[in-house]
């Protein structure tokens, strides 16, 4: 077995095969619990096992639909103006079944945005779900607090709201939208909230010539009626991992390409907890960019990437002159996982290539993409411990999800930081599973990873703004925040943010 492996910020993995961590479980037949109570949110987890009655199969082997773009009502150079409506929608995933998902603007995966550097955006938000508050995080972006969607800015029920910010330069990459309400941003991304916000260079490094697919990843569960199921304590203890993986919003589709032709794929994983190893079998990949934009070069001979949930890759995939079918495909990987319930460990077909037509050659990228200045000194450090925390009480067992022995208070500010210093935050995991960990509004660079006491230098140097910390890891990046206000930082498996692992940086 080879076991040589290559990490890019838990993104990218090159000629590695078998599991990388050996299999953890923890606390065997807990029974069911309620959640937790307190400032990090209230549910009704209902039991452990999953639950029986539901939906096995969905149709597959649609064309891949392309994504629906969200209109620009503007027709001023350098201005974005839209609308976006989160509503209830209903739909047909299994035949026969309706399935009422929420949905913005009534698409299963929200309409593309696309939008250039320097751009001025202006969105108006119409939140018609009801009896939830809600908000849009701008995932990504390196905007003002005030617009980025944080829990403390919610939009009630039957309101609107207007985002306004400006697109900095050198910000061009693949960001997502997502809701952020406090309590419900795990439900509402589940039920179909969410859409990728593509921000595109003033000057493409890429041949003109490139074809560009995005591929939005999520999943869902459905009850024998269609309907949407709700988390279980499965769920709620290790993230919502759904049964049906989606690739914008269907199952296994599939996509035509020409023998020999070059293509792009933007990748995200906007699944609530599921982590996404995926190959495009005997087809390397090369990959062009991460979570914040392209690399400085290009790396090529990529076999596999290991995306966690809200991570993107940008990649190339040059395909063999003979015809055929390939198949991108999720493959194993052992994140971890607490108590019963663990699914098997298998190869997921996700999306099937069909090579034919006229054979094409492929594209030469440049050897250079842009230039990413590496942070320098830091000017402080800040010491993130992941933890978890069993209990029971009168009402049963409870979870908790905590940073350094605390669950999420919105009114307590748990690190304060000085506008333009350079920080090293060093995220320390002990617990039994993967957590990514996502910082709103700035992007970082992960400097070195910690495991059995051997560290080791991030390879290459990446601009991102999740990143995943092993369990036993400890990963330092730096940061710089450039914008002052209050943001969030927190477990990007949405089960664990609501559960408390989440916190609020004061930038002065």
């Amino acid at each position: 077995m080879n076991k040589r492996s290559f990490l890019l910020g838990g993104v990218a993995t090159i000629a590695t095969t078998g599991s990388v961590f050996a299999d953890r479980q923890m606390a065997q037949g807990m029974g069911g619990m309620p959640a937790m109570g307190g400032t990090s949110g209230s549910r009704d987890m209902g039991g452990m096992a999953k639950p029986s009655g539901r939906i096995a199969a969905l149709p597959e082997g649609a064309p891949l639909r392309d994504l629906p773009k969200l209109a620009n009502a503007s027709s001023t150079p350098g201005q974005f103006v839209g609308t976006l409506v989160a509503a209830p929608t209903k739909i047909e995933l299994a035949p026969g079944k309706v399935t009422e998902i929420l949905a913005y603007n009534g698409h299963l995966v929200g309409p593309m945005i696309e939008i250039d550097e320097g751009d001025q955006i202006k969105i108006s938000f119409e939140n018609r779900i009801a009896g939830q508050e809600s908000t849009i995080h701008w995932h990504g972006l390196p905007i003002p607090p005030q617009q980025d969607g944080n829990p403390m800015d919610p939009v009630a029920s039957g309101s609107t709201h207007l985002y306004g910010f400006t697109i900095p330069a050198e910000s061009a990459g693949p960001y997502w939208y997502h809701p952020h309400p406090h309590r419900n941003t795990a439900e509402q991304t589940y039920r179909g909230l969410a859409g990728p916000f593509i921000v595109r260079p003033r000057t493409n490094p890429l041949p003109a010539e490139l074809v560009e697919t995005t591929l939005f990843i999520s999943s869902i569960s459905l009850l024998e009626n269609g309907a949407i199921a709700p988390n279980t304590m499965v769920d709620w203890m290790n993230g919502r991992e759904g049964d049906h993986v989606l690739v914008n919003g269907q199952r296994n589709p599939v996509l035509q390409a020409a023998p020999g032709s070059s293509r792009r794929f933007r990748i995200y994983n906007a699944t609530n907890g599921r982590y996404l190893r995926l190959s495009f079998g005997g087809h390397t990949m090369t990959l062009i960019g991460s979570d914040g934009g392209f690399l400085a070069s290009p790396v090529p001979g990529v076999t596999d990437i290991l995306l966690a949930p809200a991570e993107r890759a940008d990649v190339v995939v040059d395909f063999r002159r003979a015809g055929g079918r390939v198949t991108l495909q999720d493959l194993p990987y052992d994140r971890g996982w607490m108590g019963p319930g663990k699914p098997a460990s298998t190869n997921r077909s996700l999306l099937s290539i069909d090579l034919s037509g006229q054979p094409q050659q492929p594209v030469t990228l440049p050897t250079r993409l842009r230039t990413i200045p590496p942070l320098g000194a830091s000017m402080a450090t800040k010491r993130l411990l992941l933890g978890e925390r069993m209990s029971t009480g009168p009402n049963g067992m409870t979870m908790e999800f905590l940073i350094n022995g605390r669950a999420f208070d919105m009114a307590r500010i748990d690190f304060t930081s000085r506008r333009g210093d350079v920080e090293t935050w060093e995220i320390v995991n002990p617990t039994d599973m993967d957590h990514p960990i996502h910082l709103h509004g700035m992007h970082f660079q992960i400097v070195e990873r910690e495991k059995n006491g051997q560290k080791a230098a991030e390879p290459i140097l990446a601009w991102k703004d999740t990143v995943n910390v092993a369990r036993n890891e400890t990963v330092r990046i730096k940061v710089r925040q450039d914008i002052p206000g209050r943001r969030m930082f927190h477990c990007h498996v949405l089960e664990h943010e609501e559960l408390g692992m989440m916190g609020v940086v004061d930038v002065i």
